[in-house]
């Protein structure tokens, strides 16, 4: 998008593609933890409630490279329920950190690696991050 038309995005047209961006990642969060619990429980053993799969969600090393996706959107929530009005540029900025983090790395380490792994094993991965990046690189 040019810089001219970036300029005749209102906020809330911002505001809604903040929604839309948030709600893609939300969709791709939950097949990256529903694929990573899978794998832990191949690996390691039965996660044996709720409770038990949050605290290894926040503290486990098996599960931190997910943290800066969950911070993304944790982000986002944030500033969607601001009482400071929501800026165009705020959107902006977000919207091109989530381009940036969905770059799967076959080499690489951190979230990248583990994000490439996640995209070769599971189906559902793979069709939550088509979604995700045909909305962020649609609206840019």
């Amino acid at each position: 998008m040019s810089a001219a038309m970036k300029k005749t995005r209102s906020v809330s047209e911002s505001r809604q593609l903040l929604v839309q961006v948030r709600n893609a990642l939300l969709t791709l969060h939950k097949a990256l933890i529903d694929g990573e619990r899978e794998r832990y429980e191949s690996t390691i053993g039965q996660i044996k409630s709720p409770n038990q799969f949050l605290h290894l969600l926040t503290h486990d090393p098996w599960f931190v490279w997910l943290q800066p996706f969950s911070q993304l959107i944790v982000t986002m929530d944030e500033l969607l329920e601001e009482k400071e009005p929501l800026t165009v540029a705020g959107v902006e900025t977000l919207v091109r950190q989530t381009r940036l983090l969905l770059v799967p790395g076959e080499q690489a380490e951190g979230f990248s690696g583990h994000y490439f792994v996640a995209l070769q094993a599971n189906p559902d991965v793979v069709l939550a991050h088509a979604a995700a990046k045909d909305l962020i690189v649609r609206k840019k």
